[in-house]
Order: structure tokens, then sequence, then C-alpha cells
């Protein structure tokens, strides 16, 4: 109200003064000293409002500064309003960061020693039409790759070694991180258009697909694929991603059980190359120092081999092989039944 009635009684008085003829000439800069002032009164009202709304929650205490709170100057006032607000906030991250060193990265298990050695190859019988689909094709796709990889001839005559091992994982990494993005993403999408809540299942999604990112990034630290590598990747992430979102937009059940009985392989092939490791014909890795990343990422001990490296990742893809199989049995509107990082 008060910046209403300084307005009209300032531009009021200003035409009064000059009249209708010179209106033309010397109306523009009387009203913009007028409206000058006008701005200058709202602006240290709004200052002092916002001051006094946030004054109790960002500015306690007020130690940090040389002036008492008496002596705090207008001018000053919004400075010390924003300069508390962010010591506040970093000291806010800094206590986040002293209790979890991982606090850029999604929550996800921590398996201990017994947990990790405690994992067994199993398989869910296919119960009906839906689930046979998914574990024939799982099936197909894995002997397919098996036989063109070079696999299955060198895992015949005992021909593997570290190099392609490890270019085996990579590659199948890079898919594997695929369906737990797109489903999330397609269910964000849902939660969107329909408006209406997800049930929770979007957090463990977007927790197992940058829980298989971060497999890709363990074995990267191994080795940097060449450009052929490199293109094969892209393509098949092209064919995989848009194949799998268009049948998790038809059936997210099937697609859930179809990646619980890719992540059963998963445990089988991580099984057998821990038996490589123990038989001796995979002697680089029983040595090798497990990468930097897996020992931050797992809380692995700083003597950590890369034999416990594929433990705790075959122990992952056991833990994602239980989550597929749940929610491929669930009702898309039934509340997630698992915690953040479990």
């Amino acid at each position: 109200m008060l910046f209403v009635r300084l307005c009209t009684s300032s531009s009021t008085c200003a035409l009064g003064r000059i009249g209708f003829h010179g209106l033309v000439g010397h109306v523009s800069p009387s009203l913009s000293r007028s409206l000058s002032l006008c701005a200058i009164q709202f602006q240290k009202e709004f200052d002092e409002k916002a001051f006094e709304k946030y004054k109790d929650s960002a500015t306690k205490p007020l130690d940090h500064f040389k002036k008492p709170a008496g002596e705090i100057s207008e001018v000053e006032k919004p400075r010390i309003v924003k300069v508390l607000a962010t010591e506040v906030t970093n000291k806010l991250m800094h206590d986040a960061k002293e209790k979890n060193d991982q606090d850029y990265l999604l929550p996800h298990p921590i398996w201990s020693d017994k947990e990790v050695k405690s994992v067994e190859i199993t398989h869910r019988s296919p119960d009906g039409v839906s689930d046979k689909a998914a574990y024939y094709c799982v099936m197909l796709l894995r002997k397919s790759f098996d036989l063109a990889s070079g696999y299955t001839i060198g895992n015949h005559f005992k021909m593997l070694d570290e190099r392609s091992i490890l270019i085996r994982c990579i590659f199948l990494e890079t898919v594997a991180g695929v369906p737990g993005f797109a489903a999330a993403m397609i269910r964000h999408l849902h939660s969107l258009r329909r408006m209406q809540r997800d049930h929770g299942w979007i957090h463990t999604l977007l927790e197992e697909a940058e829980n298989e990112r971060m497999h890709l990034m363990t074995f990267m630290q191994l080795r940097r694929p060449g450009p052929i590598f490199r293109g094969t990747v892209i393509l098949t992430q092209w064919l995989f991603t848009f194949t799998f979102s268009f049948a998790y937009m038809l059936s997210p059940n099937f697609c859930h059980r179809f990646v619980g009985y890719l992540e059963e392989q998963a445990v089988v092939t991580y099984t057998h190359i821990l038996e490589e490791i123990d038989a001796g014909r995979l002697p680089m890795w029983k040595t090798l120092p497990a990468p930097e990343l897996a020992i931050k990422y797992w809380r692995l001990p700083e003597d950590a081999k890369m034999r416990e490296v594929i433990l705790a990742i075959r122990a992952d893809e056991a833990h994602h092989r239980l989550v597929n199989h749940t929610l491929g049995s669930m009702d898309l509107k039934s509340d997630n039944p698992f915690e953040k990082g479990k």
C-alpha cells in the first residue's frame, strides 16, 4: 500500500506541475525520478521482510561476524542471510560426507565375507507362457554370444585367459546396465503421465543400473577397448535399449522375469571365473591387486585381490536375480519390498 500511495502521489504532483502541454517533453525524467524513489522504498521494505523471515534459521549464531546484530546496517542484512545460508549448507554437506564417503553414489549393498562366499547358482523354473518365453530368450542370447565370442570353444579346450575373460565382462556389463535404467525411465514417465505414485520401484531400478555401471567402470581400469569394440558396444546398446524399452511398455512382468534369468546366467559366468582362478588357469587375477575403484565402492580391504572383486560382483548379480524375479511376480501397483541399498 505504501508503494501504491507513493507512486500515485508522486506521479500526480509531477503531472500537476508540468501540465498537459509539457507532458511530451518533460514527463519522462520526472516520472523516472519518482519511480526510482518508489523502487528504492519497495526494495528496502522487501529486504527487511526477507531478513526478518529467515534470520531465526539462517543467522544463528552471529558470532561469525565482528559486528553485533544491533549494529548491522540495512545494506549488509541480505548479504549476511546469503553467507550464513551458504555456511549452513556447507556444514550439512560436510557432515553427510563424514558419514558416507560415497555420497555421490546411490545406496548399494556392502557384502560381508560370509555373504559373498555363500552365493550359489540357482534357477527359478518358468511358470506359464510368459516365463518360458523370457527364459528361452535369455538362453538363446547366451548360446549365441558364447559361440560368436569364442567363449564356448575356449572353455571346452581350457584356453580362456585373463584377456578374453576381461573382454567378455566389459561387453556384458555394457548391456547389463540398460534394463534397470530403461525400466526406471518408463515408470518415471508413466508416473508423470498418469499423475500417480510409483510405489518405490524407480529407486531400486536406478540402484541396479548404477551398480552394473560400476562393474563396468571397475573392469575398465584394467583395459581400454579399441574403436571396433566400442562401435560394437554402441550398436548393441542402441538395439537392446530400443527392444527392451518397447517390451517393457508392453509387459513389465515379462521384462523383469527376463532380467531375472539374465542375472542367473551372470552368476553362472562369475562362478566359472572364480573356478578358473582357483584352478590356476587365470594366475594373473589370483595375484592382481583389486582396482582402487573396487576397493572404495565395495569397501574391500586395502590388500584385496581381483578374486575378491569377482566375489563382490557375483554377489551383486545374485541380488539383482532376487530383485527382478520378485518384481516379475508382483502386481505393478504393489509397493516395492526392497529398502534402499538392500
